[in-house]
């Protein structure tokens, strides 16, 4: 199990950080953090399975035989849209980063659905599952659901996962990306900067060895996406050359989360996951 009640219950303490966080990242985009139904009406757009029945607008079928919907203010309201990796690499650890990186996923998805805003979370590794953006806590526990059933495997095509989804995006959202990261610069790179007119959160979750790499001798490392191995013999030296190397990754990587005003996060696998909401949730 991912999760318990007992998970949600504990976030319940940062719906105020989330509210705030929401708020300065629309503030002069929309006239509030939750509008409601009943104002001034701004438009149409075509009927999506998911959206209130009570929006229809009857007239405009009547004329087209197609069902419209009526955009009012509300419409404005923030979207969140999380990119989740279910690559083989997150199958690493004990437990799988892929635990960790779901309950950041799930929590953030609660925090925001609880505003009663529109949230969905999609997979990806060599191409990306879309999921279409919904309200309410039915639509919570069908994504729980989803991914107790995600076994990680397949190989990370970030920029390809990304191009796919960036062309889904029709307005300005909350993007949320979660991975190891652990691929090629150049496609990670590119990816993040598709969603660069997004407020967007990059977050990084590593298991502790692969941080320390306190191993050393002759070890065998098998590629859990490829499936491809190489035998290496572990000194101190390559110890500190494979750490500077990840540094260096991990620093291009925020590096261009600056660059376009994205908050970068990197979180092993043991460090308790309310202290990783807590520093997602500070603005």
């Amino acid at each position: 199990m991912l999760v318990d009640p007992d998970f949600f219950s504990e976030l319940d303490r940062f719906e105020l950080m989330v509210r705030k966080r929401v708020s300065t990242a629309y503030a002069g985009s929309r006239k509030s953090l939750l509008l409601g139904r009943g104002l001034v009406a701004v438009g149409h757009r075509e009927y999506v399975p998911g959206d209130d029945f009570r929006s229809i607008d009857w007239r405009v079928y009547a004329r087209t035989e197609r069902l419209f919907v009526k955009q009012f203010e509300e419409e404005k309201s923030l979207t969140l849209h999380v990119l989740l990796d279910v690559s083989g690499s997150m199958g690493f650890g004990s437990p799988p980063k892929f635990d960790y990186a779901a309950r950041l996923a799930l929590g953030v998805a609660y925090l925001v659905g609880r505003q009663n805003e529109r949230f969905s979370v999609s997979c990806f590794s060599e191409d990306v599952d879309v999921a279409r953006p919904r309200r309410g806590m039915h639509h919570l526990s069908s994504v729980i659901r989803m991914l107790e059933g995600v076994k990680p495997s397949g190989v990370t095509s970030f920029d390809r996962c990304m191009a796919q989804y960036q062309g889904f995006i029709r307005s300005r959202s909350l993007v949320v990306l979660i991975s190891d990261f652990l691929f090629d610069s150049e496609s990670l790179l590119s990816g993040i900067y598709r969603f660069a007119r997004n407020e967007l959160l990059v977050l990084q979750v590593l298991d502790p060895f692969e941080l320390g790499f306190g191993v050393r001798g002759d070890v065998r490392f098998v590629d859990l996406e490829s499936g491809g191995s190489v035998e290496v013999d572990v000194s101190p030296r390559f110890a500190r050359e494979y750490r500077a190397r990840l540094e260096s990754h991990n620093n291009r990587i925020r590096g261009v989360c600056d660059e376009i005003g994205a908050s970068y996060h990197m979180f092993p696998t043991d460090k308790p996951i309310f202290d990783s909401f807590f520093e997602i949730m500070r603005v």
